[in-house]
């Protein structure tokens, strides 16, 4: 018994998505006294940035860069946000709160 095409098709995207996922990888960056724990990151697409409050107040992490813009609202204390990226070149970060909170993500292919 033949398996149709779609099926196969499927299979294959599977396999290759797994596969994809086994490769990214996953950083951590804090925020501690209004300050990021780093002022760069280099990283690969598919990799995933998480942002993680050590501060005893609300942070809103967000970006308006052509390469990728998100915002991850605002939380709190102890909470994580991420952020998966998705093409390369250079992402500017900021905090929504404290203006004074900035980096840069370099994002390769």
């Amino acid at each position: 018994m033949r398996m149709p095409r779609k099926a196969i098709l499927a299979a294959a995207l599977a396999v290759l998505l797994s596969a994809v996922a086994a490769w990214a990888a996953e950083y951590v960056v804090g925020q501690k006294n209004r300050a990021f724990s780093t002022n760069s990151l280099k990283v690969k697409v598919g990799d995933t940035v998480n942002f993680r409050n050590d501060d005893p107040f609300f942070h809103n992490i967000f970006s308006l860069s052509d390469t990728q813009s998100f915002d991850l609202g605002s939380y709190s204390q102890g909470q994580s946000k991420q952020v998966t990226l998705q093409k390369p070149g250079r992402i500017d970060v900021e905090c929504a709160i404290h203006p004074e909170m900035k980096m840069v993500i370099e994002v390769s292919k």
